[in-house]
């Protein structure tokens, strides 16, 4: 999820009055007005309906000016299908804000839609949904016996998170199962961390990030200078299960490893419209390195952007399984009240032009875990990397 291409540029000012009258939208940055034209919106509709909820409802009491207004601001972003368009109210702003500094209550999975269906993204690290045995590709059929199918993510999210020590039970459809399966986990704190490194081999430093978040760039910073003064000749980096973050975090890392100015993504807008170039601006300290990326298919979105950069700039080789294809670009725009919306406005691109929303990245050497690897805990996906960077020079 790249949430901070969420540089916040615009500041989208919704008063109650403009949003069922005119609809004036405002920016800070820049200010761009939409204004129906006389005739192509008739407001009067939504007034008789809210009239007639009023008047007929078998509890009018439940009826707020706030619970319309937010209802129907998530109605409006349903509307166009895309299921990285969303409205968060002020909770569930809250609680995603949350999610991005790394410490919640819940279970600990990243999840998105994939072919119109709640999808497991990835299960974080040392958290109550890895230990449950919930897996990258996992389809959440339903939810505390609530039919999850159609259901948005944030609506899901909803159900799935909670206090510490009250259970959460996911019907579950893995691809090679036969038949859905009921999964009870319960709810803890979620601590994330950004990232961890060891040393492989006596010379092979091996980097797991496990999300891009705000804090990574500094994280980083310190690993690597480890690394610079360690043993290390060589480099894995691990973006297994990784369901992304932030857009500068990815363009940070991507300076520790290739030369300064070169093209670490691209924002394809669409439509003929100009793109957006982001290039490297760091030191490049670790590009001397020979390196193998491991992706699978929870490498999502700033992970996908960086394993992308890696490959196109430096011929780095992607060993794993094809990665999860989330590569559109959102913007958060805050409303009033502590609201926003998310807002899908182009698509990330591979420094040579290779799409990645739906497709992802498909692996130069691909390596499947097996359910009796995961039961042994053999993970033959490193132990290949291990095997192609100890033959690099």
């Amino acid at each position: 999820m790249n949430y901070k291409k969420i540089i916040y540029p615009i500041i989208l000012i919704v008063a109650f009055a403009a949003f069922f009258g005119l609809g004036a939208w405002v920016g800070v940055t820049k200010m761009a007005y939409h204004v129906p034209q006389p005739g192509t919106i008739d407001f009067s509709l939504f007034w008789d309906a809210y009239s007639n909820l009023q008047n007929n409802f078998i509890n009018p009491s439940k009826i707020t000016d706030k619970k319309v207004l937010y209802g129907a601001i998530e109605g409006m972003a349903s509307s166009l299908g895309d299921p990285y368009t969303s409205f968060f109210d002020p909770e569930q702003a809250k609680m995603f804000q949350q999610d991005l500094n790394g410490s919640f209550e819940g279970i600990g999975v990243e999840i998105g839609i994939k072919k119109d269906l709640i999808t497991v993204i990835a299960p974080l690290k040392d958290t109550p949904g890895e230990a449950a045995g919930l897996k990258s590709g996992d389809i959440i059929v339903k939810i505390d016996g609530k039919d999850a199918t159609n259901m948005t993510t944030e609506e899901a999210v909803n159900l799935i998170r909670g206090p510490k020590g009250t259970s959460v039970t996911l019907n579950i459809f893995r691809s090679n199962w036969n038949s859905a399966k009921d999964i009870k986990i319960t709810r803890g704190i979620i601590n994330v961390p950004s990232i961890e490194w060891s040393l492989k081999q006596g010379d092979v430093a091996y980097i797991q990030i496990y999300q891009f978040g705000g804090s990574l760039p500094t994280d980083f910073e310190k690993v690597a200078l480890e690394i610079l003064q360690s043993p290390a000749k060589k480099i894995i980096l691990d973006l297994r299960n990784n369901p992304g973050g932030y857009l500068d975090a990815a363009q940070n890392i991507a300076g520790w490893f290739i030369e300064k100015d070169k093209i670490v993504t691209i924002e394809d807008f669409g439509e003929g419209k100009d793109q957006q170039i982001y290039k490297t601006q760091g030191n490049a300290n670790l590009s001397g390195y020979p390196m193998v990326v491991l992706i699978n298919e929870g490498s999502a979105s700033a992970s996908e952007i960086l394993a992308g950069a890696l490959r196109d700039n430096r011929n780095i080789k992607l060993v794993g399984v094809k990665s999860f294809g989330k590569g559109c670009v959102q913007e958060v725009l805050d409303l009033p009240g502590g609201s926003f919306l998310k807002i899908t406005i182009a698509n990330w691109l591979t420094p040579k032009g290779g799409s990645i929303s739906d497709v992802g990245l498909t692996p130069d050497i691909k390596v499947e875990i097996t359910e009796k690897d995961a039961e042994t805990k053999k993970d033959p996906q490193l132990d290949k990397a291990l095997e192609i960077v100890g033959g690099l020079k």
